[in-house]
């Protein structure tokens, strides 16, 4: 891209510089952008991995991180583990469950992974693993219902 064309708000952007460089970050959703900013990235492997940075925002009054905040990364995460599965359509989350198993701290680096349990015409089925320092802190399920994009 020469910076003439517009880049498709579907396609993250590549972050060039500091602790993100080579990982893809999207701006599309305000709400995700404004909790995160959540990032994420195919390692050698082929497997998505998503991450962001513990910060005090996404603590609770407890100093731990808030139970809201690893909800939203598990919803932005099976986006980006679902996203083969989801190509050429739009998608809103329909289901997602999440269990909390432990806790994270401020400056800790919040990794996801997961995979596509199913893929039908109409619904695709993701569960995945929220991890810090290789401890698991929370897993996820959900169902993801693929729409028409407006």
């Amino acid at each position: 891209m020469d910076g003439s064309e517009a880049q498709n708000p579907w396609t993250p952007k590549l972050v060039t510089e500091g602790e993100w460089a080579g990982w893809g970050r999207y701006d599309t959703d305000p709400f995700e952008f404004l909790t995160g900013p959540f990032y994420s990235r195919r390692g050698d492997d082929g497997q998505v991995v998503c991450a962001f940075r513990a910060e005090r925002k996404h603590m609770n009054g407890s100093g731990a991180m808030h139970g809201g905040c690893m909800a939203t990364f598990a919803d932005f995460a099976l986006f980006m583990i679902a996203d083969e599965a989801l190509a050429n359509s739009g998608s809103v989350t329909a289901s997602l469950n999440c269990e909390f198993v432990d806790g994270a701290q401020e400056g800790d680096l919040i990794e996801a992974s997961g995979e596509v349990v199913r893929a039908g015409g109409s619904m695709v089925f993701v569960r995945g693993l929220i991890t810090t320092s290789g401890r698991p802190i929370a897993n996820f399920s959900a169902i993801v219902k693929k729409i028409r994009r407006k």
